[in-house]
């Protein structure tokens, strides 16, 4: 356990070092959401309805945007050989690094999520109910995109296939997450958010693991 703390550190002091990935993907969030605010017009009820569903989809993709590092440069600089080696299992190892990716990238979303929707005219009382579906959906991202980086790990075009694989995986928590944040009654959206984060949780790092096992062998 102490070795699986030891590697979120070293993510956070890395992801310190090299800010931008992590900055990048909070000013494609805020970017992104406001071209959709220019492009549609001022009108409060059209941005309203719409701002659940763009700002899920546009966090998603802002999640992303990281993703091709999360692993390459580990790959590249022989690091990855060296946590294989930690005496920690693969899946912890891909575990690891997946939850440094959620606490500097998904976590910042979470965050600037708020002021985007209320910037898209979101009411402030459906603010809340937005985030709540944001914190399952965040850690979706993170487990299917780690997940995904490590299959196209050393891959020729894997930057091409990441998303490919990652996008249609996070489907169902995009119709769910973006559903729940404005349903009268979200007990079934959230009750899918659930389920779907308790089946990546567990299959998402051993699927990892097993990838990080046959790029560095």
């Amino acid at each position: 356990m102490t070795h699986f703390f030891s590697l979120i550190r070293r993510e956070l002091i890395l992801a310190l070092r090299h800010a931008g990935d992590s900055v990048a993907s909070l000013l494609f969030f805020v970017i992104a959401a406001s071209l959709f605010a220019f492009a549609i017009g001022p009108s409060a009820n059209v941005l309203s309805g719409i701002a659940p569903g763009v700002v899920w989809v546009i966090a998603l993709l802002a999640a992303l945007l990281p993703l091709n590092r999360l692993f390459a440069a580990d790959f590249e600089d022989g690091s990855l050989d060296q946590l294989m080696l930690s005496g920690l299992p693969a899946s912890a190892v891909a575990l690891g690094k997946i939850v440094g990716h959620w606490l500097t990238t998904g976590l910042p979303l979470l965050v600037i999520a708020g002021p985007v929707a209320i910037m898209l005219r979101l009411g402030g009382d459906a603010v809340p109910q937005l985030l709540a579906t944001l914190l399952p959906g965040t850690m979706l991202l993170s487990l299917v995109g780690g997940m995904s980086a490590a299959v196209t790990l050393g891959a020729r075009g894997g930057t091409v296939l990441l998303p490919l694989i990652a996008l249609p995986l996070m489907i169902p928590a995009v119709i769910f997450g973006a559903a729940g944040a404005v349903a009268q009654s979200p007990f079934a959206e959230f009750a899918m958010l659930g389920g779907l984060l308790a089946l990546f949780l567990p299959i998402a790092p051993l699927a990892a693991g097993a990838a990080l096992r046959a790029s560095v062998g």
